[in-house]
């Protein structure tokens, strides 16, 4: 079949009542994830060509903003509560069984990723890879796992957080970003040298339940142009205060060797850009859909979206098929020198379509986790739980300090 055949056939089987933007936000959300991992994860070579992880924004602060642009988690979780509480209400059966059905969409992909690499792990070890570059490997794939955990958490709370827009409409996301802001005063403030690390963990739920609040908010049509022109503007003016008044860390990403991260926790910061994005969104929501009624523009959209949890899952194997063997041809540009150089940052963006191409090449073959367990009775019992002890060694593995 013709490339433009399989546009057309997409495009006709849609059905017209398919919001086309939501699903390009979502799209365009899922690729931000490993655009950004790709440009600003690097690696340098440690004894034994061991690879160890590094960030060019280390060395090149002043790419910072790049991390604004592709730190779009905050509109992933605006659609996926605008996908969900549309889904919640047309739900067949109870809430129990729907939100079952989406915890075990997620899962699955999940499991089986890490308990491919278990499997692979001692593999690539008898093969001669170093013990330090399988660690940092491992780091690297559960990295972004950590999302699936906390939306799958948020997602449960869909219930409350409808009746909580039934009342409040947008504002009922304003208790959260309060929330995260009294946290980060006790974290950052004047006595924040005799505050606990683990407070920062308070802010996980709340930081990544906002944008998804607006979200269900968003789909019970209780936010309007109005309030999305107050997010936009009201994000970008708390976001310029943070950064110039109390100078939060420029990047949104972790970076090797800052004591301060806005990520992991979400920081007051992730909330400000999370809202001027959820903002311009909406303000945007009929132009994009527009846009995607052409063919040529959908069809891409659809494929994404019906890949959305390998890409998530995989992208990270993808690089590192590409680093792992170069670390034993020695230095090799954009791949295992350290990214503190213009030429390192040029190199990168050479190796990028490779990295996507290994992505298409890996999930020809993993997108087949996505799909239910054809298995059923005592054989499918028996996968599910070797696929799980493997994947809980791989956790083990790759969460344990060196």
């Amino acid at each position: 079949m013709s490339v433009r055949r399989l546009v057309s056939r997409i495009d006709a089987s849609t059905p017209a009542h398919r919001d086309r933007a939501v699903d390009g936000l979502r799209a365009l959300a899922l690729l931000a994830v490993p655009t950004g991992h790709w440009l600003l994860g690097g690696f340098t070579t440690g004894g034994e060509g061991a690879l160890h992880n590094a960030s060019p924004l280390s060395a090149f602060a002043v790419f910072s903003p790049v991390s604004w642009v592709l730190q779009m988690l905050g509109v992933f979780f605006l659609v996926g509560g605008y996908a969900s509480v549309r889904s919640y209400h047309r739900r067949p059966s109870t809430t129990g069984a729907w939100l079952r059905g989406r915890v075990v969409r997620l899962g699955r992909p999940v499991l089986g990723v890490t308990a491919v690499w278990a499997l692979m792990i001692p593999v690539l070890y008898a093969a001669g890879v170093p013990e330090d570059t399988l660690r940092t490997g491992a780091k690297l794939v559960i990295q972004p796992l950590w999302f699936v955990g906390v939306y799958a958490v948020v997602t449960a709370l869909t219930p409350y957080c409808v009746r909580a827009a039934g009342r409040l409409g947008m504002w009922a996301a304003a208790p959260l970003i309060g929330s995260v802001a009294l946290v980060d005063l006790v974290r950052y403030g004047p006595y924040a040298d005799a505050v606990p690390s683990w407070l920062s963990v308070l802010n996980i739920l709340p930081g990544w339940l906002f944008a998804y609040q607006l979200g269900v908010s968003w789909g019970l049509g209780r936010l309007s142009r109005r309030g999305a022109g107050l997010l936009l503007v009201g994000g970008t003016a708390l976001f310029a205060v943070l950064l110039l008044a109390f100078h939060y860390p420029a990047s949104m990403v972790g970076v090797p060797g800052e004591a301060r991260t806005n990520s992991h926790p979400p920081s007051l910061l992730v909330l400000a850009l999370a809202s001027a994005q959820s903002g311009a969104a909406v303000l945007l929501h009929g132009r994009i859909g527009r846009a995607l009624r052409r063919p040529a523009l959908w069809a891409p959209v659809v494929v994404v979206n019906l890949s959305a949890m390998t890409i998530l899952c995989w992208h990270q194997t993808a690089m590192l098929a590409a680093a792992v063997p170069a670390s034993f041809a020695g230095a090799v540009p954009g791949l295992t020198t350290a990214p503190d150089t213009v030429g390192w940052i040029l190199a990168r963006l050479a190796w990028m379509p490779l990295f996507a191409a290994l992505l298409v090449l890996i999930a020809r073959y993993a997108r087949r986790f996505e799909a239910p367990w054809e298995a059923a009775g005592g054989a499918g019992t028996a996968r599910r739980a070797a696929a799980g002890l493997l994947a809980a060694g791989f956790a083990v593995f790759a969460l344990r300090p060196a």
